[in-house]
C-alpha cells in the first residue's frame, strides 16, 4: 500500500465521463419547466430567456433502450439503475472514507461529479449541504430526480456551472472520464477561491486480475482487447502532477488496496461495468466468454470465506485552490 501525505503551507486554510466517451454525455433535452430551474446554474448568456439559455447547451437526447440507457456516441456501455443497485450497490456503500475526507459542512454548496443514482448525493443533502448532482447517464439522473435530488445530465469533461461551489466531490466516477485534464479544468472553473476537490477513483492496477482474464479470453478468440478498456486508472504521482499543474494544492493523496466483496460472482460485475469488452463478441458468444472468464478467475478471486472479490485499488485525494491573489 502506498500512502503519501502532503501538508499545505501553514498560512493556507486546511479544509476538510471505447475511451472516455462512455462518460462523454450530452445534455438531455429537458422540459422547459425543468430548464427554467436549471438555467440559473448554467453560464449566463447575454440574451434570451432561461429556456433559450439552457437550450443553447443542449445536444440531441439519448436513445433509451428497454433495459437501460446507452451513450449516444459510442454505444459501449448501458446504465440501468436497478441492475446497478443489484450488482454494484457496494460502490456507494464503500464511499464513507471519501465522504469523511470531504468533511462537508451544513450550508456548503457541493457538486457531486458522477453522482449515479444519487445515494451519496442524498447523504450530503442530509448533512445540510446544498448539493447538485451531475452524471453522464440520463437513466441514473432520472433515478436521482425521483429521489427528490437536484441532478442534471452533463458531460463530466465539459462542466458548465457558475463559479459558486465550495467543493466538488466524486466517488468511483473519474476513472470513466479519460480526459482527466478536461475534468480538472472544469472542476477548477466551478469552484470558489479556496474551493475543495475531494474524490476517489480507480487507481493504478485497479481490477488488474479481471482485466487480464477477460482480455486473455478475448485474445484467444482472435480479438485484440488491449484497446477495449473504457477506464483511466492513474498512479498517485500522475494525478498529483495533473492537479498541481492546474493550480490545485494537495492536502492528501494515497493509493489504497481494497479487495472488494461482490454480491455475486464476477459475471454480474462484468455485465454491469464491462460492456466494452462484451460488445467485442457476438451476442450469442457472450455467455461463453463470461463463463470462461469466471473459470479463469475462480482460483484467484474467491476468498477463504467463499465470497468473490474484485481486486480494487483506489486513488483517494483531497486538494484545494489557493487564496486569490491580492
Amino acid at each position: 500500500k502506498e500512502v503519501r501525505m502532503v501538508r499545505a503551507r501553514p498560512h493556507r486554510a486546511m479544509t476538510p465521463l471505447t475511451r472516455p466517451r462512455s462518460f462523454i454525455l450530452l445534455m438531455a433535452v429537458l422540459p422547459c419547466q425543468s430548464l427554467q430551474t436549471a438555467a440559473p446554474l448554467l453560464p449566463q448568456q447575454s440574451t434570451g430567456n432561461s429556456c433559450q439559455r439552457a437550450s443553447a447547451r443542449q445536444m440531441p437526447s439519448m436513445a433509451v433502450a428497454a433495459d437501460g440507457e446507452r451513450d449516444a456516441l459510442d454505444m459501449t456501455q448501458t446504465w440501468n439503475p436497478e441492475s446497478y443497485q443489484k450488482n454494484a450497490g457496494f460502490v456507494a456503500e464503500l464511499g464513507s472514507p471519501v465522504l469523511e475526507l470531504l468533511a462537508a459542512k451544513p450550508g456548503e454548496r457541493i457538486l457531486d461529479l458522477g453522482c449515479g443514482d444519487g445515494v451519496l448525493t442524498h447523504k450530503l443533502a442530509q448533512l445540510g449541504c446544498k448539493v447538485v448532482g451531475i452524471d453522464a447517464s440520463s437513466a441514473q439522473i432520472a433515478a436521482a430526480r425521483e429521489a427528490g435530488l437536484e441532478a442534471y445530465v452533463m458531460n463530466g469533461e465539459d462542466i458548465h456551472f457558475d463559479k459558486n461551489f465550495d467543493a466538488v466531490f466524486s466517488n468511483a466516477a473519474l476513472h470513466w472520464m479519460t480526459n482527466p485534464d478536461a475534468v480538472i479544468a472544469g472542476v477548477k472553473r466551478v469552484l470558489k477561491p479556496r474551493g475543495r476537490f475531494v474524490a476517489e477513483l480507480g487507481g493504478l492496477n485497479n481490477v488488474l486480475k479481471i482485466r487480464e482474464a477477460v482480455e486473455s479470453v478475448l485474445s484467444e478468440r482472435g480479438i485484440d482487447a488491449a484497446g477495449l478498456s473504457p477506464w483511466y486508472f492513474p498512479s498517485s504521482e500522475e494525478y498529483e502532477s495533473r492537479l498541481t499543474s492546474a493550480g490545485f494544492q494537495i492536502d492528501s493523496i494515497q493509493i489504497v488496496d481494497r479487495p472488494t466483496p461482490l454480491p455475486g460472482d464476477v459475471v454480474g460485475w462484468l455485465r454491469t461495468f464491462g460492456e466494452s469488452y462484451l460488445n467485442a463478441v457476438a451476442e450469442e458468444e457472450q455467455e461463453a466468454v463470461l463463463s470462461q472468464v469466471r473459470d479463469r478467475l475462480r482460483p484467484v478471486s474467491i476468498g477463504e470465506d467463499g465470497v468473490w472479490y474484485a481486486d480494487y485499488v483506489r486513488l483517494r485525494f483531497a486538494a484545494h485552490l489557493p487564496d486569490p491573489p491580492h
